[in-house]
């Protein structure tokens, strides 16, 4: 379930110095409360915030340039009736923009209507990104999983499996052959759009790998900042699975490529057994390369059936 409450205080702390804002008027209730429905039916953090729209109720209204013109160019009375239909929005953040000053009854309705409002110099546009980058990470629907997430060559990979397997020493000789870690041992994962994924590390475990025998390391200081990763979108799952397990459970060239759902999106997914001898670190990054040719519409397997149909319907 989506969380459908936004703090006003948090939206203005969280980006007071990024764009020098000041909070005009609305102080008595700092937090508001999105519509249920619209946040269910939101399909992106586009669809909860905007410029001026009197067609699109409940979501942070952005007064720019043009829409402060709208107002003042009118009558008083047309005028008024104009920022008194704000009201009816239930907007739960305005924000006037592009360094505007915001009209004095648009002060004086929304200190009466207790709507929370926002005067900043930065463009209307800029301030539409900065702030549905704030939505889409609070409002996003979220999950968390085991593994040790990372980026190999430029794909955001999830390295599952049982555990005792050494996902966490792969993901250490994947490091040190120049790839990014994300987060060991729990992964945040958001669902930022319908079909996107974008995996965090929890705070506690930021920069943090930990290896049986060894103990926390601190990944960013040992092998530098280029080592870390903030966040990524997840494209493949690699998951570690005993020999025998990938005997009893799984074809050795499936027909179709493997797939594993989270949070209603599909995600690519590759088996690997471990087995004596196995240099894991090459094999995902073989899957992951394999992986990067799919995306492109390469399938190396219907290539080869294509082939052996080919071969088959030769005259001898």
């Amino acid at each position: 379930m989506k969380p459908t409450v936004i703090s006003a205080e948090a939206l203005f702390e969280e980006h007071r110095e990024a764009l020098q804002w000041e909070w005009i008027a609305g102080h008595a209730h700092p937090e508001r409360r999105f519509d249920e429905a619209a946040v269910r039916n939101a399909q992106s953090a586009a669809d909860l915030v905007g410029y001026l729209n009197y067609i699109h109720p409940y979501r942070v209204q952005i007064v720019g340039r043009r829409e402060v013109a709208y107002l003042g160019e009118a009558t008083p009375e047309v005028a008024e009736r104009r920022i008194s239909r704000i009201v009816t929005l239930e907007p739960p953040v305005l924000i006037v923009a592009d360094g505007q000053v915001p009209p004095d009854k648009l002060v004086a309705m929304c200190d009466r209507a207790d709507i929370p409002l926002f005067s900043t110099a930065e463009s209307a546009g800029h301030v539409i990104d900065v702030v549905r980058g704030y939505l889409s990470q609070h409002f996003a629907e979220r999950t968390t999983r085991h593994g040790v997430f990372m980026d190999i060559l430029g794909l955001g990979v999830l390295l599952t499996g049982e555990s005792g397997l050494g996902k966490s020493e792969l993901g250490l000789e994947l490091i040190s052959r120049g790839h990014g870690l994300v987060a060991d041992d729990a992964v945040d994962l958001y669902r930022v759009s319908q079909t996107s994924l974008e995996g965090r590390c929890p705070e506690l475990l930021l920069n943090l790998l930990e290896v049986r025998g060894i103990g926390l390391l601190d990944i960013k200081a040992i092998f530098g900042e280029t080592a870390v990763r903030r966040k990524m979108r997840l494209k493949l799952i690699v998951h570690l699975v005993r020999k025998e397990t990938m005997e009893r459970e799984f074809e050795r060239l499936p027909y179709e490529p493997l797939y594993e759902d989270i949070l209603d999106v599909p995600v690519r997914k590759a088996v690997i057994a471990v087995d004596a001898g196995r240099n894991l670190a090459v094999l995902v990054e073989a899957a992951v390369r394999n992986t990067i040719l799919q995306l492109r519409g390469i399938d190396t397997y219907q290539e080869f059936i294509e082939r052996h149909q080919k071969a088959m319907q030769k005259p001898e």
